[in-house]
């Protein structure tokens, strides 16, 4: 068979697997939704970190609809995590989820919280989307291609445009953690001298660089691969890149590590496209 029809077969698998994604995101948002407006008790995980109704259900939705669309494929969430839920075997691809990004927005009723659901393969996030159903701004993204979506008030698309990264203006504009910023975070900041800081909650921040609307997200605070797996799709599918303090790019799937806990990620650097040579 013809390498060029092995391509476009590999890009159909993703478009309809991004279709399955946008579903189950509009669908676990307005269970989110309805949460929000209604209130809900806060729990604290081991960790202490929040966790509500919304996380719960919103994560049902989603691990049923993946599981029925793709029984094949393992899927790693949050609150199954954290319950010691776990797939013995990743394999060469596999989901990660993240039901509610941003549970201390969530509860603080601000409105930049997102689901986030995302495909790995060997390592790399390569399909994702990211909706704030809140605000209604929705990104996804795969190889090659990356959207910003339209949603109306009853949680239906109704328009999509590409997005691409762009090339670091100078000074470039940051974006920033609203709620877990550090010490070397505002450090890096100021000695970029940046022109201007975005702050938000949440996956947004790699999705503001994928659409153009800042330059760099630096973070060197704790995250695990279920926080940034969608929204770095999104960047890599929009030309931006997500690297590690050792100029690596961020990789998924990392379990049995020696310093610290499963899926754990290091200090990354996400930003968008390198400017074109002179």
């Amino acid at each position: 068979m013809p390498k060029t029809n092995t391509t476009t077969a590999a890009v159909s698998d993703d478009e309809a697997m991004l279709g399955v994604f946008e579903r189950l995101a509009l669908e676990a948002g307005r269970e989110v939704m309805r949460v929000f407006h209604e209130g809900c008790a806060v729990d604290r995980k081991s960790d202490s970190s929040p966790v509500t109704e919304a996380d719960r259900e919103s994560e049902k939705i989603i691990l049923a609809g993946l599981r029925a669309a793709f029984p094949e494929i393992p899927c790693v969430a949050e609150e199954e995590a954290s319950a010691g839920i776990m797939p013995s075997d990743l394999g060469d691809a596999f989901f990660l989820i993240d039901p509610l990004d941003g549970t201390k927005e969530f509860v603080n009723r601000r409105t930049d919280f997102t689901v986030n659901i995302a495909l790995v393969r060997h390592g790399v996030p390569e399909v994702g989307v990211v909706f704030a159903p809140c605000t209604g701004r929705f990104f996804s993204g795969r190889l090659g291609r990356a959207e910003s979506i339209e949603v109306d008030g009853d949680f239906r698309i109704v328009g999509r445009r590409p997005i691409s990264a762009r090339p670091a203006a100078e000074p470039p504009a940051v974006v920033a953690s609203r709620s877990h910023n550090t010490p070397e975070t505002d450090a890096f900041i100021r000695d970029l001298g940046a022109a201007e800081i975005v702050s938000v909650g949440s996956s947004l921040k790699f999705c503001l660089v994928a659409a153009a609307e800042a330059d760099i997200y630096p973070r060197f605070g704790r995250t695990m691969e279920w926080d940034t797996a969608a929204g770095d799709a999104v960047l890599r599918a929009a030309g931006g890149v997500t690297r590690t303090l050792d100029g690596k790019p961020l990789a998924y799937g990392k379990r049995k590590q020696a310093d610290d806990a499963d899926f754990a990620n290091p200090h990354f650097i996400a930003s968008g496209k390198a400017a074109s040579p002179a």
